[in-house]
């Protein structure tokens, strides 16, 4: 009898080890909830024993903002190789005939690489370059069109240069363009402010400067309207050599030129959050499965192919995330990290990843002495997610998403208590 009721103790005292997480997590919950009257999702998952150990709204829908990057991730590891196919070409007797294949790097500063420039600059033809089969708005839906001055928010394109993006610096009275090919589109407002701002116009490149008072150096990134014409203009002007617009190209025997590692674009992409990065990504995988460079083409293929068991079907509108149309659930997004998990090297994989105190949007929060958050942020307005993986103190690595939406208190204070509830995990599992 004594014996019997040792071991039922033993098991009680199991029991409550097990339990105690789960009612703090729980309670800590509740009480992100009822401080901030938000909507709070959360998924906690052993990925080794394949076992949900916390769910709370984990089959709601959120808006995913930039953990919607993490689909985009698993599209271009799925679908495209080591290396990024930069431009197609052919040649027919002087000349050189190119398309774009929607590659980002090319004189974007964050992957910057010289392969192309080398490749066209130093060319002994005639350079002739042609839109490829593009059927794509230059915003995504569900965008907020008054993004469309800001840095965060260039337009997609299938040649973009430079990031789609010009620089803009103010230093002792003087205003220049980076590169000076835009130097021309800054034209003065004839007013002067307190500050000094700067301001594109919707529909063409004219950016609009109004000096400050006491501003003696000011930066902006601006986006330009591209097509297929400044596409041609501007590669002119910076490989210092004439390139020809010409229309209805013959389609056939092309090469391809490739430029940086895949693995590099990642990482800016879900360390940094660049959506730049992330919209061309998804245009890049839908030229791997045919000619026409349709976001739309990719988001299909990898949702009826390689995404179908996920728990929920994931609403995915875009690459970057800015678009409002995104729903997500937390248990979705749980199971995706653990597909990435299981076919993607540990090192490999980490190492694209924002790490908690060291890099990207994380860099600043979840700080340890060794770091335990490896993973994504997501944020728009009255939004805020994170999800990845944990590492907590015994060893163990763990699978977590964690979505707030519908807060209306600064960002800062919802992050506070997301850090404290992943410390509780960190040291309790």
């Amino acid at each position: 009898m004594k014996r019997a009721a040792a071991f039922f103790l033993a098991g009680l005292f199991l029991y409550s080890c097990a339990s105690a997480p789960r009612s703090v997590i729980k309670g800590h919950l509740y009480s992100m909830e009822q401080s901030f009257q938000d909507f709070t999702g959360f998924m906690l998952y052993d990925p080794d024993k394949r076992k949900v150990l916390f769910e709370h709204n984990a089959s709601r829908y959120f808006t995913p903002a930039s953990n919607t990057k993490i689909f985009t991730l698993f599209a271009g590891l799925s679908l495209l190789g080591d290396s990024i196919p930069a431009l197609r070409y052919t040649i027919k007797g002087d000349s050189l005939i190119f398309t774009g294949t929607c590659d980002p790097s090319f004189l974007y500063k964050p992957v910057c690489d010289s392969r192309v420039y080398e490749f066209l600059s130093r060319s002994p033809y005639n350079l002739y370059y042609t839109e490829p089969n593009w059927k794509t708005a230059p915003f995504g839906p569900g965008w907020s069109w008054e993004d469309y001055d800001f840095y965060y928010s260039p337009m997609r394109s299938p040649f973009p240069i430079y990031g789609n993006t010009f620089e803009v610096v103010y230093l002792n009275g003087r205003i220049s363009a980076k590169p000076s090919y835009f130097q021309k589109f800054i034209v003065l407002s004839g007013a002067t402010a307190e500050t000094s701002s700067l301001v594109r116009s919707p529909y063409t490149n004219e950016t609009r400067f109004t000096p400050g008072r006491h501003d003696r150096i000011r930066t902006w990134t601006k986006p330009f309207i591209t097509d297929a014409s400044m596409v041609a203009q501007l590669l002119s002007d910076t490989l210092h050599r004439p390139v020809t617009l010409i229309h209805h190209a013959p389609l056939t025997s092309w090469q391809t030129v490739y430029s940086v590692p895949a693995d590099s674009l990642y990482r800016v992409m879900m360390q940094d959050s660049d959506n730049f990065i992330a919209e061309q990504l998804l245009l890049l995988c839908a030229g791997t499965l045919g000619d026409t460079l349709d976001p739309a083409i990719t988001i299909d293929r990898v949702k009826e192919s390689l995404l179908k068991d996920l728990p929920d079907e994931p609403l995915w509108n875009d690459g970057s995330g800015l678009s409002r149309y995104n729903l997500v659930t937390p248990r979705s997004l749980v199971m995706l990290w653990e597909k990435l998990l299981a076919s993607v090297e540990r090192q490999r994989l980490f190492s694209l990843l924002a790490t908690g105190g060291v890099s990207g949007t994380l860099k600043n929060y979840y700080v340890a002495d060794k770091p335990y958050v490896f993973g994504k942020t997501g944020t728009l307005s009255h939004v805020h997610c994170l999800s990845g993986y944990i590492v907590t103190r015994k060893g163990k690595t763990l699978i977590f998403s964690l979505m707030n939406t519908n807060y209306t208190v600064p960002t800062r204070r919802v992050r506070e208590q997301m850090e404290r509830l992943l410390e509780i995990i960190r040291d309790r599992y």
